[in-house]
Parts: C-alpha cells; structure tokens; sequence
C-alpha cells in the first residue's frame, strides 16, 4: 500500500507542478494590448502592489460585487491557510533543516485553530456550493466541473474532520510515511478507510488543480484589470510584440 501511494503522490505532485508552470508561462507570455484596469485604478506601481496586497488578502473586488460570495469566499480561505500551517507539522522533522519552524507550528493555538479552523471550512464551501445550486444568474454560468471541485474539496475537508473527531489514525506512522516521501524512504502507511481515502482524494486534486478554475490562486497576479498602473496618458502602452514591431525586429 505505501509503495502504491508513493508511486500516487509523486507522480501527481510532478503533473501538477509541471501544469502550474506552464500555466505560468502561458500566463506571463500572454500579451495584453490594451490599458484595462479596473477603475479606480492606482496611478503608481507601489499603488498596484498595494492594490494586489489587499486584493489577494481581502479580496477587495468581490467585496464590492457581492457581499454573500466575499463572506463564504473569505471564510473558505482563511480556513484553508489554517489547515494548511496545521498540516506543516507532517513535513518537517523537528531535527531536521527546517526544525527550526516546529515551535512555531507545533504549538497550541496553531493545532487548535488548524483543527477547528475545519468547521469554518465547512461552511465557507456549503456557502460556495449553494449560492451555485439556489442563485439563478450563477447557476446559469455554472459547468459541472464548478460543482464536481467543490464537492471534492467538500469531501476532503470532511474527511479530514472525521479523522480529527471521530475515528483518528496514526499520527506518528502517518508522519513517518509523510517525511519518507520527502527523503525518498518509503515507510508503512496506516491502512484505516478514512485515511486511504484522504488521501486519494488529495492526490486527485493535485491532478486536476493545473488543469481546472483553481489556477486562479497564481492567475490572479497576471490580471491587467489589477496589475497595471492607470496611466495610459503619461505613458504609451505597448505589449511585447508590439514593441518588437515597432522597432523593426
């Protein structure tokens, strides 16, 4: 069982990591023409770092479009972050060249608010799922693949809190299994149901992530509606090609 999960996770970590870059690429290298940001706009660079600061943070944008969304939407991330400082605990060995940060992940008020952090997760993404089954003008643009990833995710957070409240597994050997993933010594992993499927379903999701709507965690940072500076009358715009054209090369 911990050689087939071995052979699982490595290859969806090296599909996904492979995915997200040459989405990246695809991102930076596509050009755009136009000055389009969203007004108002900033005027200055550090305006616009200032702008994607609060804009990934706060999520300033949907804020303004729709009040229920941003609620959900925000609880749901914020939850998300929690989990994840939580589950930092799995990968670093407190001897290790990262031991350094286990005080800092390893304490109480991390652990409990990771661990508690999964109800607020809960219904972040119940919000998410009905505002896409029950608001007419969503449900509208909504495909399947909108309802079948926040299922999954829905279905990974509640595994994860069965495991943490009502059937727990073997921290210490799951850790174990962890780590030698890392140093690439594959130790015994926990065979209990609740953990297998976990897992699965995390694997499943680094499958589908550089290839869904999720990529919009590094996409945010190439929107021009946020990332150009308003000042299309002090200074011509011109994308790559464009500039390539104009001088002749």
């Amino acid at each position: 069982m911990e050689y087939l999960f071995a052979i699982l996770f490595y290859a969806a970590f090296l599909f996904m990591a492979v995915g997200i870059i040459v989405k990246i690429k695809q991102y930076a290298q596509t050009p755009a023409p136009l000055k389009i940001p969203t007004t108002p706009a900033p005027v200055t660079k550090t305006g616009v770092v200032w702008r994607m600061a609060t804009e990934i943070v706060f999520f300033n944008s949907l804020f303004k479009s729709t009040k229920w969304t941003w609620i959900f939407g925000w609880i749901f991330h914020l939850a998300l972050l929690l989990a994840f400082f939580r589950h930092l605990r799995y990968t670093i060995d407190p001897n290790g060249m990262f031991g350094f940060m286990w005080p800092l992940i390893n304490n109480w008020l991390v652990q409990f608010a990771g661990q508690y952090g999964g109800f607020l997760m809960l219904v972040g993404l119940l919000g998410l799922l009905g505002r896409r089954i029950f608001v007419d003008r969503v449900r509208y643009i909504s495909s399947p693949s909108d309802y079948a990833m926040l299922i999954l995710i829905l279905a990974i957070a509640a595994t994860g809190m069965l495991m943490s409240f009502v059937a727990h597994t073997d921290i210490v050997q799951l850790k174990a299994f962890v780590l030698g993933l890392i140093h690439f010594s594959i130790q015994p992993l926990p065979t209990d149901g609740l953990l297998i499927t976990h897992l699965l379903l995390v694997i499943l999701l680094m499958i589908i992530f550089p290839l869904s709507k999720l990529l919009h965690a590094p996409g945010v940072f190439f929107s021009p509606t946020r990332n150009q500076v308003d000042n299309p009358r002090e200074q011509r715009h011109l994308a790559s090609w464009a500039r390539k054209l104009e001088s002749g090369n």
